[in-house]
């Protein structure tokens, strides 16, 4: 087995940040385009510091009320504006904790888009561009964001869900199908194991493909969150 970082993301109202941190080895930070503001931000970074775990911020398409998990249609320059607002809104909170920014990590709607649009990817791209030096990103294996990214020399981390289905194309099982979310430890610990261990992920039509992972991903708002990153840290080699 290889080491395993487990991510959560976090601040976006579920309140169980002081529960999931001592488990988990980096957060992806609410910044206020899907949810999340100021406070929220200083209440889960001073969590992080804690508990030493990195800190990552976690731009989507500004859209509260579909909380990101829709696509939206907005300009490029909006968009870029937007994602540039919600990541210094976390610098400025991270900056008077006295901590640092680890990582970038699109959220919801907006993950899923740069993972198969390069335009879209480009325009993220050019979002974070100011951060590239200092900061690594948080990506799917085998996206258009990916090849932008390693082309750009952007700093890539892999990404895989552990508490999500797949479909044959890597794409994520959509969240209003029955079967989209995994939520026993057991069998995501079974399901990260086979990821972690030989590059594959039984995929939702039981199909074995090709991916790459060095940090999971447990949604703070799946059943079970709590108990699930307690399990997997208990299980693996975090």
């Amino acid at each position: 087995m290889k080491q395993v970082m487990i991510n959560c993301d976090v601040g976006e109202g579920v309140n169980n940040e002081a529960q999931l941190m001592p488990y988990i080895q980096s957060c992806n930070i609410a910044c206020g385009g899907h949810a999340g503001d100021e406070k929220l931000m200083s209440t889960v970074v001073q969590l992080a510091i804690k508990q030493k775990v990195k800190i990552g911020a976690h731009p989507s398409y500004p859209d509260k009320l579909n909380f990101g998990r829709k696509t939206m249609v907005i300009s490029a320059e909006d968009l870029k504006e937007s994602i540039q607002a919600q990541i210094n809104s976390l610098i400025k909170v991270i900056d008077e904790k006295g901590a640092n920014l680890h990582h970038i990590k699109a959220h919801g709607a907006l993950y899923n888009d740069i993972a198969k649009n390069r335009e879209l990817a480009l325009v993220f791209l050019e979002a974070i561009l100011p951060y590239k030096n200092e900061v690594n990103i948080y990506i799917p294996f085998n996206s258009e964001i990916e090849k932008c990214a390693i082309k750009n020399g952007f700093k890539i981390i892999y990404e895989a869900f552990a508490d999500r289905n797949y479909n044959n194309d890597l794409s994520l099982v959509s969240r209003d199908k029955k079967d989209a979310i995994i939520s026993d430890p057991i069998a995501i610990l079974k399901h990260v194991t086979e990821i972690n261990k030989f590059n594959k992920v039984t995929t939702i039509t039981g199909k074995k493909v090709s991916i790459k992972a060095t940090t999971f991903c447990v949604h703070s708002d799946t059943e079970n969150a709590v108990r699930i990153v307690a399990y997997l840290h208990k299980n693996l080699i975090t």
